[in-house]
């Protein structure tokens, strides 16, 4: 049985594939060629990760296909309910990439109070000739230990990153549309691991009361932005915003105008609207830090993502 891994597998994942005997093939098919290919070469199952579009049409041109596999959580580039209707199984690997994504967010907050990523950009530049200009105005850092991070979304990468969180002392509260209630495990170098409950409110008390707020949700139905100037103009002066969910749940272009009036701070985003070719007002920006959608980029989330999809892929065909 073929398998085609279009936006790639990890080696152990092909690996594993392999061992079970199947083919796995991992050139890269252009959109437009895919239908085609897929017929052509018998293929059963398609991996994507997010730049692979599977919608109804693919679904419908390719009578053979019978599962379709998503490296990760989001599952937005596939037409799931279309896909059941027709026979075809969808999988992805929810849990894989949580701790990949939670920490690409710590990290992000670090880097953002202490103003290292811009003082990365200036230092190769003026770090010979300013060096003292530059060491007062990157000497007004903050602390996050005892600020308030609001985490919106408590599932498995909002639970991970509520526990590096609360284990440099941050505040966390919660907000999620489907859950009341959210337990984060603080684990410790012995082994041992302490449960904590998250603080759940509602939407617009995050807003209102987060020194930083981070985003772990869907797209919202009509891609409609989950932050826009509206939910802006509640959250306190100063607050820090990190997106590395779904491009478009902050306002872009109400983003920017934030940024520029001080009204937030600084802000991450690792996903954009117009992916792979973002606004360069964004990707310049001076308080923004943008990276190109690795947050599950991890060598060890990819093995865990490869193998997790390989096991899923042989108990479904045995």
């Amino acid at each position: 049985m073929k398998i085609l891994a279009n936006d790639g597998i990890s080696p152990a994942g092909e690996d594993k594939l392999k061992s079970f005997g199947y083919e796995v093939i991992t050139d890269p098919i252009a959109q437009d060629e895919l239908i085609e290919f897929i017929n052509t070469n018998d293929i059963r199952v398609l991996l994507v990760r997010s730049a692979t579009q599977v919608r109804a049409n693919l679904i419908d041109a390719c009578p053979g296909l019978k599962m379709i596999g998503r490296g990760g959580v989001g599952l937005d580039n596939i037409d799931v309910d279309h896909a059941k209707s027709n026979g075809v199984e969808v999988i992805n690997t929810p849990a894989a990439s949580s701790q990949s994504v939670a920490e690409l967010v710590m990290g992000s907050l670090f880097s953002m109070v202490r103003m290292t990523y811009d003082a990365n950009r200036k230092m190769p530049v003026y770090g010979n000739t300013e060096f003292k200009a530059l060491k007062k105005k990157y000497a007004r850092g903050l602390e996050l230990r005892g600020k308030t991070l609001g985490v919106i979304g408590t599932g498995r990468i909002g639970a991970a990153t509520s526990s590096y969180a609360l284990g440099i002392g941050m505040k966390v509260i919660g907000y999620d549309a489907f859950m009341d209630k959210a337990t984060v495990y603080v684990p410790f170098p012995d082994g041992t691991t302490m449960e904590v409950m998250m603080p759940m409110v509602s939407l617009d008390e995050l807003y209102r009361n987060s020194d930083f707020i981070t985003i772990h949700v869907p797209a919202q139905p009509g891609d409609k932005p989950l932050i826009s100037k509206a939910e802006l103009s509640i959250m306190k002066d100063g607050v820090y915003l990190v997106n590395a969910s779904r491009g478009g749940l902050i306002d872009e272009h109400d983003l920017i105008e934030a940024l520029d009036s001080g009204k937030v701070a600084g802000a991450t985003l690792d996903v954009f609207i117009n992916e792979p070719t973002p606004k360069q007002e964004l990707i310049s920006h001076a308080r923004l830090i943008t990276t190109p959608h690795i947050g599950a980029a991890t060598l060890e989330a990819q093995d865990r993502i490869g193998t997790e999809l390989a096991d899923k892929i042989n108990d479904f065909f045995g």
